[in-house]
């Protein structure tokens, strides 16, 4: 273990000032709170890489020791390590000789959870969560977008499993709850294959539902706030229906969301299905794809590399942003609540386009100088076209989950950030990135 001081080690404060050193609540008769520390030490360096040279120097081994205290914090004793070859551009990975303690349940406390997408951005968090809190998880992915390497560090244990499969084919298993995460959520990525896209928001819904009927268990599908198009409302609240395009290049995910809410609802009416539908707003965090074309991930890494960052349009729109960790903690929320109506899970915090893009740099560049890198620039914020029916404003009314949910954000955007961006600062010393 490293020789840091505790002030060295990455803390975070909330909105409140107060120090967040778990994440998650018992709430609804669920347990969902686990060490801030243990979640980081699986995403802000899940694998323990450490670079080979031939002159490789002993100090530069300390220093690499160093760093990684401080995203592990003593943890990492449950991590792979790998060796990193700067040379070759290779890698050599090794299997996990323990996995990170999880909680020891009872046969009635432990349920057994399937997440559709569970192998992507969001999916993978909440996997860590419902391992960490010793439930039995099935991941199914047909890793279009999804990477094994976020959910790797479970695989062989007891009670996780990973399956590749498509959501559009039907499933078979015994579960208690489902959460349906399975659908590309970033524009490059559902508008490569439109038709694709509306047939796994339809059919993909159709089948975890009708697996829901069978087995008896609880559903709840992650729409989007997509439903809402470019709204007319501002904020937007769960009683408006929205202003769509029905034919434009966003629709096949805006118009597939609403047909799975839909579907969702025909099947609650129809056959008694217990249905939860959250409607996601904005979030980032750890495991983003840097290439997904998402505002977040795109401003850090061209920060991090000096390119100049890209704002399209005149950076007037407006965007909330969420971080992960709030996202999956109204997800359980919700999954474990009464609550059966739709459901806004967002960050009220609103910004333009154009002043994010000024935080991200700052919050870059404090953390290469505490870093002691030297900036040959400051990087410049430059504007290109607005892409077609790109919304104008964005953000979500979340009465309804803090009344029956119990729920709001707890992260700042800037603390969020910071932490994201010291995750794809690590990914580009590991030749990840």
């Amino acid at each position: 273990m490293s020789n840091l001081l505790p002030a060295e080690l990455i803390r975070t404060l909330d909105k409140n000032g107060d120090e967040i050193q778990s994440v998650g609540f018992t709430r609804f008769g669920f347990d969902s709170e686990v060490p801030i520390d243990v979640l980081r030490s699986l995403y802000l360096r899940s694998h323990y890489v450490v670079t080979a040279s031939a002159n490789h120097a002993p100090d530069s081994d300390v220093k690499e020791e160093t760093d990684h205290a401080r995203f592990t914090q003593g943890l990492n004793a449950y991590q792979s390590k790998s060796i990193y070859h700067p040379d070759t551009q290779s890698i050599s990975y090794t299997t996990l000789s323990r996995f990170p303690p999880v909680k020891l349940l009872s046969p009635s406390g432990r349920k057994r959870i399937l997440i559709t997408g569970g192998a992507g951005f969001v999916g993978s968090h909440l996997v860590d969560r419902l391992m960490l809190l010793g439930h039995e998880v099935t991941v199914i992915d047909n890793f279009f977008t999804g990477s094994k390497t976020t959910v790797s560090h479970w695989v062989g244990h007891p009670n996780f499993e990973l399956v590749r499969h498509d959501v559009v084919e039907p499933f078979m298993i015994e579960c208690d709850q489902i959460y349906h995460l399975a659908c590309p959520a970033s524009p490059p990525h559902y508008q490569f294959n439109a038709v694709k896209t509306l047939k796994t928001s339809f059919m993909g819904t159709l089948n975890m539902l009708g697996l829901a009927k069978r087995t008896k268990a609880r559903f709840l599908i992650s729409s989007t706030s997509e439903v809402y198009g470019d709204p007319e409302v501002h904020p937007q609240h769960e009683e408006y229906w929205g202003h769509v395009n029905p034919i434009g290049p966003r629709a096949c995910y805006d118009e597939g969301k609403r047909a799975a809410e839909t579907l969702t609802y025909g099947f609650q009416r129809q056959d008694g299905v217990d249905v939860r539908v959250a409607r996601i707003f904005n979030t980032y965090g750890p495991r983003m794809n840097p290439h997904d074309g998402r505002v977040v991930s795109n401003f850090i890494v061209q920060a991090l590399r000096g390119e100049d960052l890209t704002v399209y349009g005149d950076g007037t729109q407006t965007r909330s942003f969420q971080y992960i960790h709030d996202l999956v903690d109204g997800l359980i929320a919700l999954m474990n609540s009464s609550e059966s109506r739709p459901v806004n899970i967002g960050n009220g915090d609103e910004f333009t386009i154009g002043q994010f893009a000024e935080l991200v740099r700052d919050i870059v560049e404090k953390v290469q100088k505490e870093d002691g890198v030297t900036l040959s620039r400051r990087v410049e914020i430059v504007y290109r076209p607005i892409p077609t029916d790109d919304p104008q404003k964005r953000r979500p009314d979340t009465t309804r989950a803090k009344e029956s949910l119990d729920w709001q954000p707890r992260w700042t955007v800037r603390m969020g950030i910071e932490e994201m961006v010291r995750y794809y600062k690590a990914k580009m010393a590991e030749g990840s990135i």
